[in-house]
C-alpha cells in the first residue's frame, strides 16, 4: 500500500519561488534531495509511488514523486537521510493543515487532488487565488 509525506518548505514564501529554488538546482546538476535526521520506517511503502506533498504558508501546496532514499555524510554529526525526488512540482488543490517539524506520513486517503491544469500545462488559476476561494467556501 503507497504512503506519502508532508514536510513544511521552509523559508518558501511561495509555490513559484519553490519551483525556482528547485529549476536552480537541477539546472546545476545536482539531485533534488530534502535531507532528514529520521529515516522512514515505512520506506518501501513510500517507494510504492509515493510523493512528498509540500506545504508553504499552512497549505498543502504541491506533490513531488519521491525516487529513493540515500544516506548523507555530516562532518559534525550521524549520517542523515536524504530524499530523493523527482524533477518537477505537481501542483495539487490547497488544503489546510496544522504547522509541524519534521515530516509526517500522509495516508492516500488524506491527499489533496491534483490540480487540473489545461491544454499548455499551466495552472488555470493562480494558487493564492485557489486559497482564498476555499477559504470563503467558493471552491
Amino acid at each position: 500500500m503507497t504512503v506519502h509525506l508532508k514536510k513544511l518548505s521552509v523559508g518558501t514564501d511561495s509555490l513559484e519561488s519553490l519551483i525556482s529554488r528547485q529549476k536552480k538546482a537541477v539546472d546545476a546538476g545536482r539531485k533534488l534531495m530534502h535531507p532528514t535526521r529520521n529515516w522512514p520506517r515505512r520506506k518501501d511503502e513510500l517507494l510504492d509511488g509515493g510523493s512528498l506533498y509540500w506545504i508553504i504558508k499552512g497549505q498543502m501546496v504541491a506533490r513531488q514523486p519521491i525516487k529513493e532514499f540515500v544516506e548523507v555524510s555530516q562532518t559534525d554529526s550521524k549520517p542523515k537521510c536524504g530524499i530523493v525526488l523527482a524533477p518537477g512540482l505537481v501542483p495539487v488543490l490547497p488544503k489546510k493543515v496544522r504547522i509541524f517539524q519534521g515530516w509526517r506520513y500522509l495516508e492516500d486517503i488524506d491527499v489533496p487532488a491534483d490540480l487540473p491544469v489545461n491544454e499548455t500545462d499551466e495552472m488555470p488559476l493562480p494558487v493564492s487565488l485557489i486559497r482564498e476561494l476555499r477559504e470563503l467556501g467558493l471552491l
